[in-house]
Parts: C-alpha cells; sequence; structure tokens
C-alpha cells in the first residue's frame, strides 16, 4: 500500500483535515479559494473547451467527458464540473474533506464520486480520465515529480491536465505567505511553505519530464482595488496556472 502513495506529506494532509468543516463558507478559512474559483473556472472551462472542441454555450457542454479533481477538498470545482455534464470523481488524501463534500452535493442535486485516496492509489487502480484538475496541490505533495507522473498516468491519450501553484519569489513570499496568513488572515498560518513553491519553469520542467507537454501557462493575479481575480498571460509572478496535454501516441 505504501508503494502508492510515495508522494503523500502526512503534515499537509493534516493541516487541511483540521479546517475541512469550513469548505463552503465563503467567509471562512477558504475564502481566498471561494474568491479566485471565477478565476479558475474561466480558465479550466476554455481549456476543456478548446482541447475537446465543445462550446459552454451548450446545454451540458462536458458529457461524456470524465474529469478527476485530484485534492478535491470540499468540492469547490468537482460541483461547476458536474453541472456542466462531465462524469466528475473527486479524490483527497485528507479523509475529513469527503464526507463534506458528499453532504454538499447531496444537498445540491449532483452526482460525484468522492474517494479518499491519492493520485498513485488510481494509478494502482488502472483509472484513467479524459481531464485531471490539479489545482493548489502540488506545492503541498512530499514529492511533485513522482506526483505530476502518477497524474500523467491517469490521464488517456489526448487527455489534458491543468495544473495551478504558487511562484517562488520574494513577491509569493509576501503575498502568498505574510499577507494571506498574517495580515489579512485568509488562511491559517502554516499552510504554505515558500520553500516548497515551483516557479513556472520549474513546473513545465517537471510536467514535461513526466511525460505531458505543457502549452499554456497564465497568471491569477489579485486587484486588492476591487477585491478580484483576473486572468494574465504577463504576471505569473505569484499564482499561476498550466495547461498541458498527453500525446495522442502515448500509451502510457
Amino acid at each position: 500500500m505504501q508503494a502508492t502513495q510515495i508522494s503523500v506529506d502526512a503534515a499537509e494532509i493534516a493541516k487541511f483535515e483540521a479546517i475541512a468543516a469550513e469548505w463552503w463558507d465563503p467567509n471562512g478559512k477558504f475564502k481566498p479559494l471561494h474568491m479566485l474559483n471565477p478565476c479558475r473556472l474561466d480558465y479550466i472551462i476554455s481549456q476543456i473547451c478548446a482541447e475537446f472542441g465543445r462550446d459552454q454555450k451548450d446545454g451540458l457542454p462536458f458529457e461524456g467527458l470524465r474529469v478527476l479533481d485530484i485534492g478535491c477538498g470540499g468540492g469547490l470545482l468537482c460541483e461547476p464540473m458536474a453541472r456542466l455534464g462531465a462524469e466528475v470523481v473527486g479524490v483527497d488524501a485528507a479523509a475529513r474533506n469527503i464526507p463534506v463534500a458528499e453532504a454538499h452535493a447531496r444537498q445540491s442535486g449532483l452526482t460525484i464520486d468522492y474517494r479518499i485516496g491519492t493520485a498513485e492509489g488510481l494509478v494502482a487502480k488502472n483509472e484513467v480520465f479524459d481531464i485531471v484538475l490539479n489545482m493548489e496541490v502540488v506545492e503541498h505533495v512530499a514529492d511533485p515529480f513522482a506526483y505530476l507522473t502518477a497524474c500523467q498516468k491517469l490521464l488517456r491519450p489526448s487527455g489534458l491536465m491543468v495544473c495551478s501553484t504558487i511562484n517562488r519569489n520574494s513577491k509569493s513570499y509576501l503575498f502568498a505567505i505574510f499577507g494571506a496568513e498574517y495580515v489579512m488572515r485568509w488562511l491559517p498560518k502554516g499552510t504554505h511553505e515558500w520553500s516548497k513553491f515551483i516557479t513556472p519553469d520549474e513546473l513545465y520542467r517537471l510536467i514535461s519530464v513526466a511525460g505531458l507537454s505543457p502549452v499554456d501557462k497564465t497568471g491569477f493575479v489579485f486587484n486588492p482595488l476591487t477585491w478580484q481575480w483576473k486572468l494574465s498571460d504577463r504576471d505569473l509572478s505569484v499564482n499561476y496556472v498550466t495547461a498541458s496535454v498527453k500525446e495522442a501516441h502515448t500509451t502510457d
């Protein structure tokens, strides 16, 4: 069993289990994610539509697509994907997150397959997906390369992975740790470790070596005057997101 969980960091899991009940409170400890979620969804939806030739204006544009949200938390991304017609599997190594996600999905009238587990555990079960959503997770794992390799193995040929994380520089320390955890108190102190942040070039390199082809990188930029997030193809200095594809001829 341990061999399938190489990227898991027990200390990181414990952090999120401690605040699991607050996932759906827009003013609670996950307030930053609630604020960021519309921006994340805009990017995810546009990338899926472009890669799979779907039109967001269709009633259920993602019907027939199998989506994995790895590190799903309380289901903030799973539920919109399900509403767009996708078959959604949400997996999280923090066991206390799953009952919260399941309860909210029931209240919302949505069918989502939530599981306690890891990317490596899914690989061991020969699971495959059209899309892997890998959002704000890679900076919390023990072995980013092992984790991204597992995500690659979970994709069908021509599949899409969307992966977001936090850049590593002085600005990201100021905003993502000092600002978010100590000044604004949006997140519990110790949520992030600056040394685990990954630069866009490093992430591109890891994704490529893991067997995927990066096709896009875009910044998530917060405006403190409007208190809104926006996408930027120029500013990847703090939060950013990437899209990568698995080549059609790849069978691994």
